[in-house]
């Protein structure tokens, strides 16, 4: 056997990731808020660095999310229609105002719409961070990354009850130290970056607006 063949042997032995080493808990899990607690810390953090919320229901976050990007006056709104999230928007939304696009396309069908076209991004979240304020999202064929990487205002969906105290806790609560997941991303505010006279700018390397949808469900 060649080394090329060798190394991909090895990698496809271990697709989809592996057991994480132990960890002693009492070193990884600092600190414990109560539910409340999480939310004002994850928002705090996050509007720190030009994250913007939107507060909603379980009931009424379609709408708000429908409300936003008409007061916006978004042309169209980019979701991934299979998902969770996307699917259940796409149930509510009436013709009219904001269209919504279906990522269910490879990207080399519509690279010139995405790129050029395409307003908004929306996406689902499988958790947020207390500790340092943070989105948790698990890219895949539902929602590609680029889905939240291309358009000007990423919109994501964030439930109150799956905000976890630390990046720690979150590793435990969505099982990954059983099985690390293919693509995982932690987001924190809108794309930014500097030039070396430190002048700062949004949307160079992604999303100029960061918007999180709020839905409170912890009652």
């Amino acid at each position: 056997m060649s080394s090329r063949s060798a190394i991909l042997e090895r990698l496809r032995a271990t697709a989809g990731g592996g057991p994480l080493p132990t960890l002693n808990p009492a070193v990884m899990e600092r600190r414990h808020w109560s539910a409340p607690e999480r939310v004002v810390r994850l928002r705090k953090g996050m509007e720190a660095v030009h994250t913007e919320f939107l507060e909603a229901k379980p009931a009424t976050w379609p709408d708000v999310v429908r409300t936003f990007c008409e007061s916006e006056g978004l042309k169209n709104l980019l979701l991934g229609p299979t998902s969770e999230a996307g699917g259940a928007l796409a149930a509510t939304w009436a013709p009219g105002g904001t269209q919504l696009v279906a990522y269910d396309r490879p990207v080399e069908a519509f690279k010139t719409e995405l790129f050029t076209s395409i307003e908004a991004g929306f996406t689902g979240t499988v958790g947020g961070i207390a500790e340092t304020g943070g989105l948790l999202l698990m890219p895949g064929p539902q929602e590609p990354r680029l889905l939240s990487l291309v358009p000007p205002i990423h919109l994501a969906l964030l439930r109150a009850a799956t905000i976890q105290d630390s990046f720690w806790s979150a590793v435990q609560a969505l099982g990954w130290t059983r099985s690390l997941p293919p693509n995982a991303l932690m987001i924190s505010g809108p794309s930014k970056t500097a030039d070396i006279e430190q002048t700062l700018a949004y949307g160079v390397h992604g999303p100029k607006r960061l918007v999180v949808v709020l839905v409170d469900d912890l009652t």
